[in-house]
């Protein structure tokens, strides 16, 4: 019979490899009873041991919602994972490039980011969620695999800060009462051209997140919270970063990248490395 691993054994596995910059192998490839239920767990111990040495929870990153890629990396729907207060950064604070030293396999994502007004429920409409939606910016992700060549499988992005190591939030664009029916068509209709050095690197759209656009991908997150009472809803003040509009790209030190967005009133984002 085999036992299972603790989740606190995972958690600072996953952490130590982190900090260390260390590949590791799938937990999946030596836990045969590792499944998402288990990988949450471990989610909520990472999540426990980065506060006690005083990291704040701010906010969610929504994995794997661009249906364009389950194939590619074999999975069948969303994830989730905390964004900290010491991987948030307004992209207006930064006084030069992101270093990608902390990160191991570093990706760029262009996502589209909201802020809540207040917190939303289960079986919300996209009516009722844009009206808990305080603001909309462009984002970029940086997202990183500690498992070599991106070889994992669901339960072990989540493991893994479902993949998150950096969210740079663009400026802040608030949504009034009388915008919000037009922000909802635009949601779904946009789309986004991602320069790297100057060139087109690839186009996204509204659509390739979860069909619909993002206000699906938070809608679908707050419906899965709801459904598991050891996971925290979401609250008013939260940043929800909705996945990624395009592929994620390999990123590299010296390279600056470009998310030109069109139907969303949200200015160009631009962003360099090192």
């Amino acid at each position: 019979m085999t036992v299972p691993i603790p989740a606190a054994t995972h958690a600072r596995t996953i952490l130590a490899a982190h900090e260390h910059r260390r590949p590791i192998a799938p937990l999946t490839d030596w836990d045969p009873t590792f499944d998402l239920p288990a990988a949450y767990r471990v989610a909520e111990a990472v999540c426990r041991l980065r506060a006690a040495r005083g990291e704040r929870a701010v906010g969610r990153k929504i994995g794997f919602t661009n249906t364009t890629l389950w194939d590619r990396y074999g999975v069948r729907a969303p994830i989730w994972g905390h964004v900290y207060d010491t991987t948030l950064r307004d992209r207006s604070a930064l006084a030069g490039p992101v270093a990608l030293a902390a990160f191991v396999e570093p990706r760029i994502e262009p996502e589209i980011v909201f802020g809540l007004a207040r917190a939303p429920e289960p079986g919300m409409d996209a009516r009722a969620l844009i009206g808990c939606v305080a603001w909309a910016a462009a984002g970029f992700e940086i997202v990183q695999s500690l498992y070599p060549g991106w070889r994992f499988a669901a339960p072990d992005t989540v493991a893994a800060f479902g993949l998150h190591g950096l969210l740079v939030v663009g400026t802040r664009v608030p949504i009034t009462a009388a915008e919000r029916p037009a922000w909802i068509e635009r949601l779904e209709r946009f789309s986004v051209a991602l320069r790297r050095d100057g060139a087109l690197a690839e186009r996204g759209s509204g659509r390739n997140v979860m069909g619909t656009g993002p206000l699906a991908a938070l809608g679908h997150l707050v419906d899965v919270l709801a459904d598991d009472p050891s996971s925290p809803p979401l609250a008013a003040g939260e940043i929800v970063t909705t996945g990624t509009l395009t592929d994620a790209l390999p990123v590299a030190p010296g390279q600056s990248w470009q998310a030109r967005i069109d139907g969303l009133p949200l200015p160009d984002l631009d962003l360099t490395v090192s």
